[in-house]
C-alpha cells in the first residue's frame, strides 16, 4: 500500500497551472523506500522560480527534498539514489560544488544528465529515492 507525504515547507511541482491541483505527490512511501519526486528551485509557497543563479537553485532544490524527506522522518543520511537534470552541463562544476558542501560528507549515488526541464528558468531538477531501513 502506498502511503502519500507531504510537506507545507516544500512546493508540490508538476508544473501546471498554479489555480490547479498537482497530479503528482511530492513523496509516495511505498514498503521501506520513499521516492521523492522531482523537485526544482522553487519557492514553498509561491512555486515561484527563486533566482538563475545555478548554485542558488542548486541550495533550493535541496533544501526542498530536504523538507519533504522531513516529512517522512528522513534526511539525507537515508538518500540511497538521486537523478538530477541540469539544463546547462556547463553549470556542471558549480552545481557538484554545491551539492557537495549542501551534502556535508553524506554519500549517495547519483546520476546527471543533460536535459531540459519543462519550466521556463528551472536550471535543475532532482528526484530521489531514500529508504527507511
Amino acid at each position: 500500500m502506498k502511503k502519500i507525504v507531504t510537506s507545507p515547507d516544500a512546493p508540490t511541482t508538476g508544473f501546471t497551472d498554479k489555480g490547479a491541483p498537482s497530479p503528482l505527490a511530492q513523496a509516495i512511501r511505498a514498503g521501506n523506500l520513499l521516492f521523492v519526486s522531482g523537485q526544482g528551485p522553487l519557492d514553498p509557497k509561491t512555486r515561484e522560480v527563486t533566482s538563475a543563479d545555478i548554485r542558488e537553485q542548486t541550495r533550493q532544490t535541496l533544501t526542498d527534498i530536504k523538507n519533504v524527506l522531513a516529512a517522512a522522518g528522513l534526511n539525507f543520511s537515508h538518500v540511497v539514489n538521486m537523478r538530477v537534470a541540469l539544463r546547462n552541463t556547463e553549470d556542471f562544476p558549480a552545481f557538484n560544488e554545491t551539492f557537495r558542501d549542501f551534502l556535508h560528507g553524506e554519500k549517495v549515488t547519483r546520476t546527471c544528465i543533460g536535459a531540459s526541464p519543462h519550466r521556463k528558468g528551472v536550471n535543475v531538477e532532482i528526484d530521489c529515492v531514500a529508504s527507511f531501513d
